[in-house]
């Protein structure tokens, strides 16, 4: 792809990474790519709404992979205090148009992520995942993510998260840096 960047998402953004991130993650779209979550539930990923709310952030970034002018991948990351008070790296969202996948963004993305840790003191990465999402967790351990033994629940009475097919929770992972 020619003229590829990543950037930090902006304003006029919100509209298309809404569209991007409910297309990766939701409805018949998300099925041309491995990383759907369609039989796992139903809704929307995302809205303009929150995705406004995580762009104003003042410790979070919202990062954008942009190709030819058009915006085919994006992950949200937030400093957090972890368990000692020391900076980690919340990632979360991290999506990749299902007809650009398997191209190398998202280990594109995960790098620019890796990097925001370092420049802002960070001694490690968390994300939450689905444990139904076998191939996503054994993506994420390639790159160095292991399971903590942490679990979280997962909001099924919250439609602004979707709408489970499936009594669901969370998996914490991390890599430390």
């Amino acid at each position: 792809m020619n003229n590829a960047c990543i950037r930090p998402a902006m304003e006029p953004d919100i509209p298309t990474m809404n569209q991007l991130v409910n297309s990766a993650y939701r409805g018949d779209s998300s099925r041309r790519g491995w990383t759907t979550e369609a039989d796992l539930l139903d809704g929307v990923r995302t809205d303009e709404a929150s995705l406004r709310a995580m762009l104003q952030n003042p410790a979070a970034t919202l990062l954008t992979y942009e190709a030819d002018g058009r915006v085919l991948g994006c992950v949200y990351l937030e400093t957090k205090p972890d368990h000692t008070g020391a900076p980690t790296l919340y990632l979360g969202m991290l999506t990749v148009s299902p007809d650009a996948q398997t191209g190398g963004i998202g280990k594109q993305l995960m790098a620019a992520a890796e990097q925001v840790a370092r420049n802002q003191g960070c001694r490690s990465i968390t994300m939450t995942v689905i444990p139904q999402r076998h191939e996503l967790i054994a993506w994420y351990e390639r790159r160095g993510y292991r399971t903590t033994g942490e679990t979280r629940p997962f909001p099924m009475d919250d439609p602004r998260f979707g709408l489970p097919k499936v009594p669901l929770s969370f998996i914490v992972m991390e890599k430390k840096l």
